[in-house]
């Protein structure tokens, strides 16, 4: 079924991942993103692990199947204060430029802002330079770059 531009697609609807079942089937978007998952079961124990400290999982159902999805949690730091991290953004490759990825976004910013969150904040590799783009187009700026080292 197509849709027109601006029209929303009637099959399409955001809800949380609560449960393991949802979360199983989410496993494959997310391995797009998270190619170093070595199972559907270490993403369960992670993902369980995450929401038992404030990890919550929304994803964006095409019917019984995600096609993109967000991994955010509320963080509060010295540098932003309280804000709205997103850890996860991703839209099935196939799906890519469909408005998918606008939709969780703008949902996104919405319960940031819910929960009283004066900021949106998200990492992505310096070699992202499709998502790059994308962001800028949703109004996130890049502000910092981030170094680490392995331990």
């Amino acid at each position: 079924m197509t849709t027109e531009p601006g029209q929303r697609d009637p099959n399409l609807e955001i809800r949380y991942v609560d449960d393991p079942e949802d979360a199983a089937a989410c496993y494959a978007l997310m391995l797009e993103l998270r190619p170093h998952l070595a199972s559907c079961e270490e993403f369960l124990e992670r993902w369980r692990r995450q929401v038992a400290v404030g990890y919550r999982l929304l994803a964006l159902w095409q019917g019984a199947k995600p096609v993109a999805l967000a991994g955010f949690r509320v963080q509060d730091n010295l540098v932003h204060g309280p804000h709205f991290y997103v850890d996860d953004l991703v839209t099935e490759a196939a799906a890519r430029s469909a408005g998918y990825g606008e939709l969780l976004m703008d949902r996104l910013k919405a319960e940031g802002r819910a929960l009283g969150c004066s900021k949106l904040v998200l990492d992505t590799p310096l070699t992202n330079t499709l998502g790059h783009r994308f962001y800028y187009r949703q109004g996130l700026l890049a502000t910092a770059l981030r170094f680490n080292t392995a331990l």
